[in-house]
């Protein structure tokens, strides 16, 4: 059955990078559109990022824009979000999400796959 792998999650002082990794395994990231979701302590989970492996076009929170980067590679079924300057406010549970049919990239309820979730923490 299809599976969605986090990595790359950790503790990184406010002003940091980091760069996680979605791995894709039994369908064909070419046929979904893979956004990135968080949920911090107390909050809803919300869109971060998505890409459409059909067209290459992306979304981004304007909490991220211009600080996230989302890209795939299509040769290992992998999907990436590039996180530089983070911020505390950054700190959540990041998961990665697949669907098809994706309209609005920006809601959960979109996604039919998800990740187990990998663990970010900014620290002031």
């Amino acid at each position: 059955e299809v599976q969605l792998v986090e990595s790359g999650g950790g503790l990184v002082q406010a002003g940091g990078s980091l760069r996680l990794s979605c791995a894709a395994s039994e369908f064909t990231v070419d046929d979904y559109a893979i956004g990135w979701f968080r949920q911090g302590p107390g909050k809803e989970r919300e869109g971060v990022s998505s890409i459409s492996s059909i067209d290459g076009s992306t979304y981004y929170a304007d909490s991220v824009k211009g600080r996230f980067i989302i890209s795939s590679d299509d040769a290992t079924d992998t999907v990436y979000l590039q996180m530089n300057s983070l911020k505390p406010e950054d700190t959540a549970v990041y998961y990665c999400a697949a669907g098809t049919r994706v309209i609005r990239p920006y809601s959960q309820y979109e996604y039919d796959y998800w990740g187990q979730g990998t663990q970010v923490t900014v620290s002031s």
